[in-house]
């Protein structure tokens, strides 16, 4: 018997309707923020994520699925900002009015170690506002988010945002956090001492005990304490926060938050869970206001969010799947399919119908085990007269209409589903 690949999973019928729940509510919340879907191929160019998401990032050196293909190499795609935006650079967007709001959702790859709401096979959703560079911009991503998470309930949320400044003073940053954590380079760990001489922001990302704890000494977080952006970048993210006051946002100015991807800049967020144990985060984005340009567009704003679907539909109350509006009993298969046919063109509603050849009997009993809410009856006197008999599961009552007189009581596009 095979199993699926280690780091992948089946979504069976019974998890589907709350992914759909989820996703139609996503998909609502977005598009009446004047976002509009996107989708990209599930592989691109390795080069566009090495330039995209930064060559020294564990994604690109530990975590991507590439293969050759001829003399190019592929990769299956670990996100999607970097493909949005190459879509964004190759379609001309760029002469859209601004700004231009896109929004995305499907499966991404990452090899890594599998645990609780984290995959090799996982799915994201994620919105991409891109032309403004504005903090009202970067707060109405974050207000579009919070609004999906109220609107599905999600518990215990808290958001986390920091400042990471402009290319230029992030460079400054760099070089000072680096003389800071020199004297500690013997006790840190192999990632952080690569990360070091790379680049020592997601230094203080690391998930290592020990190294966490240094980066809690007094001195490392008095030199984090210290407002080391630019002036602009600075009135930017006071106005930010301002903004998000004004929105009655909460939130927490963690200035250790620096996000695992090179392509931020300025402003960084994570909005977590308190219900989602020690990796708690839901939802990931901030701004990149280079990015555009480096994958060879014109120097175009840009800021959005990603959020894992696993993670999220682990938070919402299931939704159980629907049983059949009606399941039609007869022992005639070829008029049971024929008054399903009319059914669902007059009302759309769920309709099973007996093809394994059961008696009447059987049939509904096996009604009974779908939990269907209303058996239609079709056995010979019914045929002979044109006319269908209708049994309540529910109450037992059943009454005998022509077939005509019954398909006039469906209203479209209803379905009185019940669920099992």
């Amino acid at each position: 018997m095979y199993s699926a690949p280690k780091g992948t999973h089946d979504l069976l019928p019974e998890d589907l309707a709350t992914w759909h729940m989820v996703e139609n509510t996503a998909r609502s919340v977005l598009e009446a923020a004047n976002f509009h879907e996107i989708r990209t191929p599930v592989f691109e160019s390795t080069e566009l994520f090495a330039r995209g998401v930064g060559e020294s990032t564990d994604i690109v050196n530990k975590e991507m699925y590439s293969f050759e293909k001829g003399d190019r190499s592929l990769t299956l795609r670990p996100e999607n900002t970097a493909g949005v935006v190459r879509a964004y650079n190759q379609h001309g967007m760029d002469r859209w009015p601004k700004p231009v709001k896109l929004y995305y959702l499907g499966p991404m790859f990452r090899y890594e170690r599998p645990q609780a709401g984290r995959q090799r096979q996982f799915h994201q959703l994620g919105a991409e506002l891109f032309g403004l560079d504005t903090p009202q911009a970067d707060a109405a991503v974050i207000l579009i988010a919070m609004q999906l998470f109220q609107k599905l309930e999600i518990p215990g949320l808290a958001l986390e945002i920091n400042n990471v400044g402009c290319f230029q003073c992030r460079a400054d940053f760099r070089e000072q956090l680096r003389q800071v954590l020199a004297p500690y380079l013997g006790e840190l760990c192999g990632d952080c001492n690569q990360r070091y001489h790379t680049n020592p922001l997601r230094m203080l990302d690391c998930k290592n005990p020990n190294c966490k704890a240094i980066y809690q000494k007094p001195e490392v977080q008095a030199f984090l304490s210290q407002d080391n952006t630019c002036g602009e970048c600075k009135t930017h993210f006071d106005s930010l926060l301002g903004i998000l006051e004004s929105l009655a946002i909460p939130y927490h100015h963690n200035r250790m938050l620096v996000r695992g991807l090179d392509y931020y800049t300025r402003t960084v967020f994570e909005i977590t869970s308190n219900h989602l144990g020690a990796q708690n985060a839901v939802c990931g984005g901030g701004r990149y206001n280079g990015l555009v340009k480096e994958l060879g567009g014109k120097d175009t704003p840009a800021v959005g969010w990603a959020l894992g679907m696993e993670r999220l539909v682990s938070l919402v109350k299931k939704v159980e799947k629907q049983a059949p509006a009606y399941y039609i009993a007869s022992d005639d298969v070829a008029a049971a399919l024929t008054l399903a046919q009319s059914i669902q063109a007059a009302g759309f509603a769920t309709v099973e119908v007996d093809l394994s050849g059961k008696n009447l009997g059987k049939q509904i009993t096996q009604a009974n085990k779908l939990n269907a809410q209303t058996v239609l009856v079709l056995g010979e006197s019914e045929r002979a007269e044109g006319s269908v008999t209708i049994k309540n599961m529910q109450t037992g009552e059943q009454q005998t209409l022509p077939v005509e007189a019954f398909l006039k009581t469906l209203a479209p596009h209803s379905n009185p589903a019940a669920v099992v």
